[in-house]
């Protein structure tokens, strides 16, 4: 079952995500962040489950086709581990809320206006998805 997971999870993002590649391997660096709820998420505590992180911004078109699908998703795969993390790349918090505002979604939606994460990540375009696996590791 954890295979499919890993493979359903793999093409979805393979269809979805533009070209952009991190080029960071091994142990996810761990981050908090505040999310549009207003708690904070630390990765390291969805540690033993499948994280999927999704750098967006609302400029970016591919970014707004893609959330339907990340959606779908999120729904489908989250009763089996699975979680998955907008991170919004934007400095001005108000252009993200707008453009959920048009969406519905469930999954949780991060801030990361300093771009210290994405920095951290070595996100290189939008959108850029970065799958860590139940043991912490980038793959």
């Amino acid at each position: 079952m954890l295979k499919k997971l890993y493979i359903a999870i793999f093409c979805a993002v393979a269809l979805t995500s533009g070209p952009a590649i991190s080029k960071i391997s091994g142990q996810a660096p761990d981050f908090a962040l505040k999310s549009a709820s207003g708690e904070n998420i630390r990765l390291s505590e969805l540690r033993g489950q499948v994280v999927m992180i999704n750098f967006w911004a609302s400029w970016c078109g591919p970014c707004r086709q893609e959330m339907p699908h990340l959606e779908e998703l999120y729904q489908r795969y989250e009763p089996l581990g699975f979680t998955l993390l907008g991170v919004n790349v934007e400095k001005d918090r108000r252009k993200a809320d707008r453009m959920l505002d048009d969406l519905s979604l469930s999954f949780p939606i991060l801030f990361d206006s300093r771009n210290e994460v994405s920095e951290m990540y070595k996100v290189l375009a939008m959108p850029s998805t970065i799958m860590i696996d139940r043991s912490g590791n980038v793959r």
